[in-house]
C-alpha cells in the first residue's frame, strides 16, 4: 500500500486522478492525529494536508519556545492531576506515565520514584490503605 504517497508528493494537478492521493492524504492525516498524545492534540495545526501537518508538527517540535511552553504545561498537568473516577485507574496511571514519557522525550528526566509519588498523591483518600502499604515497603 502506498500510504506515504500523500507525504512524499504534493497534490497532483487536476489532469491526474486525485482520488487515490486524496484518500491516502486523509488516511495519513487520520493516523497522525490518532497517534498524537491527548495532551498535545490541542496544539496541533488545523490543516487538510498530511504533508503540511507533518511539517508543522516537525517545526513545532524543533522550536525551543514551544518546547519550554509544552514542558511547563506538562509539568503543571502532572503536578495537579487527580484521579476522579471518570476513567479507570489503569487509564489514569497510563496518562501520567505518558506525560512523564513526553517530558523525558523533551530531555527533562522524570525520576521513577518521583513519578510514583505523584501518582500516589493523585489518588483520592479512599485509596489511603494502598498508599500506606506502598510507603511501608522497604524496597522502592
Amino acid at each position: 500500500m502506498d500510504l506515504d504517497l500523500a507525504l512524499l508528493y504534493d497534490k497532483p494537478v487536476a489532469i491526474m486522478d486525485t482520488n487515490i492521493w486524496e484518500r491516502l492524504n486523509r488516511l495519513n492525516l487520520m493516523f497522525m492525529r490518532i497517534t498524537i498524545a491527548e495532551n498535545i492534540k490541542p496544539m496541533t495545526p488545523k490543516t487538510d494536508s498530511a504533508k503540511e501537518f507533518m511539517e508543522s508538527m516537525q517545526s513545532m517540535s524543533q522550536s525551543d519556545t514551544v518546547d519550554k511552553s509544552v514542558v511547563g504545561t506538562l509539568m503543571g498537568m502532572l503536578t495537579i492531576m487527580k484521579f476522579n473516577g471518570s476513567h479507570t485507574m489503569y487509564g489514569h496511571v497510563i496518562e501520567m506515565i505518558n506525560i512523564a514519557a513526553t517530558l523525558e522525550y523533551m530531555k527533562l528526566k522524570v525520576n521513577e520514584s518521583f513519578l510514583v509519588i505523584f501518582i500516589m498523591n493523585s489518588l483520592p483518600s479512599h485509596y489511603s490503605p494502598f498508599q500506606i502499604n506502598y510507603n511501608t515497603i522497604k524496597e522502592k
